[in-house]
């Protein structure tokens, strides 16, 4: 059965800066699957987290995509055996990305894992609490391993300017395929972030909607905001194009030419053209023998299942 989940919030653009408000709300849990790996964070790391991020901070902090160099180690997958059918694939020019105005509900996001900072991209996703962010699972755990620390989300970033606020995370929640076994194929997670000022995130900045078992071979506009070069960071960056199988390394991925670099980790796929469609999956990885190409997990029913987990 496919499944779609509406936008249920509109933008509000009220472009001052948020404050976290002393009454900062923390989502209750909602119950999990047996596949769901929910983690909450320590109200102390929450509060930290607010005040944590400086401008300097984030500008140090490192694209994420080492984290799942490791994982996939089929990066440089290994040639076939002899005598096995081969295909050498058409080669196609790299659609490359192109800046676009920022987006009040697609940002970066900035956490720490094992004493370094890194940074992905992110996007508010319709949700019961209205305070749900999607990116890539390596984006907020080691996959297999600890989840990320001082998580935050800054929607609308650009050239250093927050003017959203800083959201931290109260609730962290990914597969455990890709928390307990760094199967690529599940590399999506879902952040619960805390409320400020008495408003939730997508109340402040929108919310997409979001769909799973769709379709496979779909069009798609992907964002996010590459940092390694020839970007950096400090943008929003776009792409658009049919998706195909992956061919090379036999994930249940699909691949669409970018040329979109290490920091768009985490960032949206919608289905169509521009934002305003269905979210289907995010940034997750390329091929070192394939540049050009973003790879995004297909949004199954796991992945639903961890969404449920988090919207509650």
């Amino acid at each position: 059965m496919r499944r779609t989940f509406q936008a249920i919030a509109t933008a509000t653009l009220a472009g001052a800066m948020l404050a976290l408000g002393s009454g900062m709300a923390v989502a209750s849990p909602a119950p999990a699957a047996d596949d769901i790996d929910v983690h909450s964070v320590p109200a102390a790391e929450v509060a930290e987290a607010t005040t944590a991020w400086s401008p300097e901070r984030m500008e140090a902090a490192v694209p994420a995509d080492d984290l799942v160099l490791d994982q996939v180690g089929l990066l440089d997958p290994a040639p076939a055996p002899d005598g096995e059918a081969t295909t050498y694939a058409a080669e196609q020019p790299v659609l490359q990305a192109t800046q676009v105005s920022p987006i009040s509900h697609i940002g970066k996001v900035f956490f720490t894992l094992g004493g370094q900072d890194y940074v992905c991209s992110g996007n508010s996703v319709t949700s019961a609490n209205g305070s749900t962010v999607s990116t890539a699972g390596h984006c907020l755990n080691e996959g297999p391993g600890a989840f990320a620390s001082e998580f935050i989300f800054v929607p609308a970033y650009q050239n250093g300017s927050a003017p959203y606020g800083q959201w931290p995370a109260v609730e962290l929640v990914a597969p455990t395929q890709w928390t307990s076994g760094g199967d690529i194929d599940y590399d999506t997670g879902f952040a619960v972030v805390a409320t400020q000022g008495g408003s939730t995130l997508s109340a402040t900045v929108g919310a997409s909607g979001v769909a799973f078992n769709q379709s496979t071979g779909l069009s798609y506009t992907l964002y996010g905001y590459p940092a390694a070069s020839p970007f950096t960071g400090e943008t929003l960056q776009r792409c658009a194009g049919a998706s195909s199988p992956d061919r090379l390394g036999g994930t249940t991925s699909q691949g669409v030419s970018c040329d979109m670099t290490g920091g768009s980790s985490g960032g949206p796929w919608f289905v169509g053209s521009g934002s305003n469609g269905v979210q289907n999956s995010v940034n997750s990885f390329g091929y070192n023998s394939q540049p050009g190409v973003m790879y995004g997990p297909y949004w199954g029913s796991v992945i639903e299942d961890a969404y449920q987990a988090a919207q509650g």
